[in-house]
């Protein structure tokens, strides 16, 4: 059996009206928009949010640090802040490790 003709055969490009080249594209163009949509932009959303949340702490809030550590805030900077606890211990925590999710579940906003 010759497989030459066969291979000829493939390469040869299709003149007989089959879908245009770039349909092969297609497919991945769908997937680029579903990992877009599904998972890359809330990612993205939710870290704006969590940003907005640290970027508008202020002296005077309960937080929850990603550890675990309570503390109400008693000195801010651009970069961290100072907690202090309940037994009126300090300490100086990056902005970056305050989680909101657990924050806001801890301690809930009030309404006014």
């Amino acid at each position: 059996m010759n497989y030459f003709p066969m291979m000829l055969q493939a390469t040869t490009p299709n003149v007989t009206g089959g879908p245009p080249p770039w349909m092969q594209f297609l497919p991945w163009v769908a997937i680029f928009v579903v990992f877009y949509f599904f998972m890359i932009r809330p990612q993205s959303v939710k870290a704006k949010e969590e940003r907005k949340f640290r970027d508008n702490l202020q002296k005077g809030d309960h937080v929850v640090t990603i550890g675990g550590l309570h503390g109400k805030i008693t000195e801010t900077s651009s970069e961290w802040v100072i907690l202090e606890s309940e037994s009126q211990v300090r300490f100086k925590v990056e902005r970056s490790a305050i989680s909101k999710d657990t924050t806001l579940h801890a301690y809930p906003p009030t309404s006014k």
